[in-house]
Order: C-alpha cells, then structure tokens, then sequence
C-alpha cells in the first residue's frame, strides 16, 4: 500500500450506559396528545395532492434527515405509513442510528462539543451493532436488513421504530450512506464494501420508486443534500428509461421542508451571484425537476410543528 493507513484496532469503544443522552424517549410526540398551531395555505395544498395521489394509486415517497427524528416525530411518520399516506420513506444514515438507539436504549444523540474533546465521540459499542447486522445481511438492501434485525429482536422500544415499522408494514425503505460521515464509520467493524453495496440496492429501489413518480408526490424533509441530490440521480435514470418506453415522469408535486428563508420568489432558480442558487433543495427540488408540468411548495417552519400540522391534515385512511 502505497498510503498509511489508520489502525481500527487501536480505537476504545464504550458502552453506550456510559454516554450522556440528549434525546430521550419524553421527547417522542404523541400524535393523540400533541396538536401543532402552525398555519400555511401551502402545507394545506401539499396534504391536498397527497390525498390526490394516493387516491389514484400514485406513490407518495418521504425523504428525510436525522433531524425528524431528533425532533420526537417518529410516531407521525409510523402512522402515516399504518395510514397509507407514505409509500416510500428515504433517510440518510444518521436516521438509522438514532432510530436504532431508541429503540434499543430509549435514549439518543450525544453530545458532540463533549465528546469530541474526549476523543470520544460515536464510538460506543452497541451503535456497532448496526455494522454488524449489514455486514451479516448480504443480497439485502440496508433498510430492510436493518427492519428485519429490530423485528427479529424485538427491544424495548420498538414501537417508536420507523425501521421496524417499514418493515412490518412492507413499505420500502431506503437508506442512502455517504461513507465517512456516520459515527459507525469510525468503528473497527465498519464494512464499506458491506455497507456500499446494501446502500446502493437501496439506491436503486428508491430508482424504481421515482419511476411511479408521474402523479404523484415527493417530500424533501430536513435534507440539505443528500436529499436533492439522489433524488436527482434516480429521477434522471428513471426519465431515461421512461423515455425510450414512451412515457413521460412530468407531472408531479414536490415540496420542501425547511427552515432557511428563501423569499417569495421560488418558480425560478436564483441567480449565481445569489447565495441561495447553491442551496440545492430550491434549484433541483423546487424548480429544474418541475419545470415542465410539476408543481412545488416550499414550507417554511420547525419540522415539530409542520410535520405534526401535515399529519393532522390528512384523514386516518386515504
């Protein structure tokens, strides 16, 4: 090898009774308990089309960064899959952590300023467990290898499991890894060829999901840029295919939710010379990908009131 490597062997993991939490299973919201105040003609038109496409059989796919969860919406988006509202949910690999770590401990998120210092920081045994259920599942894709391990198991808290649920409810889920960035990368027994492969079946069923996409609806939820980004790939490979089939991937909805204001003006990319040309959820979501015959809503707000307000948009059965 030309390049020194870094020694795995050499790292000191600890067991996760030994971290301090942030997030614990209080901050979980109860859809029957908790009502959101938050208002907005457009989030009422997105929970309109999304009702329309379902009602046509149209796919409604659900894309999101760690944050929904970290924000205690886990149950909303179970019951929207019990509900048939989702039919595809998308996460990056942050999600499949936290999600892990409450169904299993009831607690996540640790606290980054603390144990960075300490050289400490995501190296905590039983989050390793995720590397080891992937690299055990081969031919499967990462979000159903990780489902069907917390079904099998069975913690203490699966009930507020979106992996678990997918799962069960037999909706695809689809994770998507940016290899380096998720703390069970730093671990002894991280398998990047394991882990690429599982992600990119995953890649491609998300592909074949965009493929129903005509008619129906895609959620960008807290993703700044995964989300836009395979998004953008898969939809551009589903096109070309659809293309030479005779068919067209035109009209559909999206929508984006966020919290960076991007003014009034969104049915044109901004120029440049303009800091918000390179926020990719406006150029690729809300524009390029709609340009001719979709639609799109940007809803601005805390994911802890816009979601919850979605939810309570939409009736218990489609």
């Amino acid at each position: 090898m030309r390049y020194k490597r870094f020694d795995r062997s050499r790292l000191k993991l600890l067991p996760l009774a030994e971290r301090m939490h942030d997030m614990n299973l209080s901050g979980v919201l109860d859809p029957a308990v908790y009502h959101s105040s938050y208002e907005s003609a457009r989030l009422a038109a997105v929970a309109e089309r999304i009702q329309s496409a379902r009602r046509v059989g149209r796919p409604v796919i659900f894309m999101m960064g760690a944050h929904v969860i970290k924000q205690g919406l886990s149950r909303y988006l179970i019951r929207m899959m019990e509900q048939g509202w989702i039919t595809h949910l998308a996460m990056n690999g942050a999600c499949v952590i936290h999600d892990y770590e409450l169904a299993c401990i009831g607690a996540t998120t640790e606290s980054v300023s603390r144990y960075i210092s300490e050289g400490q920081f995501g190296l905590w045994n039983e989050t390793g467990e995720i590397n080891a259920i992937v690299n055990a599942a081969p031919g499967m894709g990462f979000g159903e290898a990780m489902g069907a391990a917390l079904q099998e198991r069975n913690p203490p808290n699966l009930d507020v499991s979106i992996l678990a649920a997918a799962y069960r409810l037999n909706i695809p889920l689809s994770v998507h890894v940016g290899i380096g960035q998720d703390i069970i990368h730093e671990h002894p027994g991280f398998d990047g060829a394991a882990v690429g492969r599982a992600s990119y079946e995953d890649f491609l069923i998300f592909t074949e999901s965009v493929s129903a996409l005509d008619g129906g609806v895609y959620l960008n939820v807290g993703s700044a840029v995964m989300g836009p980004e395979v998004y953008l790939k898969a939809l551009a490979m589903a096109r070309n295919v659809a293309r030479q089939e005779g068919r067209t991937i035109r009209r559909f909805t999206t929508a984006v939710f966020d919290l960076i204001d991007l003014g009034d003006e969104l049915s044109h990319e901004a120029a440049k010379t303009d800091p918000r040309y390179y926020y990719r959820p406006f150029k690729t979501i809300l524009v390029r990908t709609v340009q001719d015959g979709g639609e799109s809503f940007y809803i601005r707000g805390d994911h802890r009131e816009t979601l919850p307000k979605l939810y309570e948009l939409l009736p218990s059965t489609p």
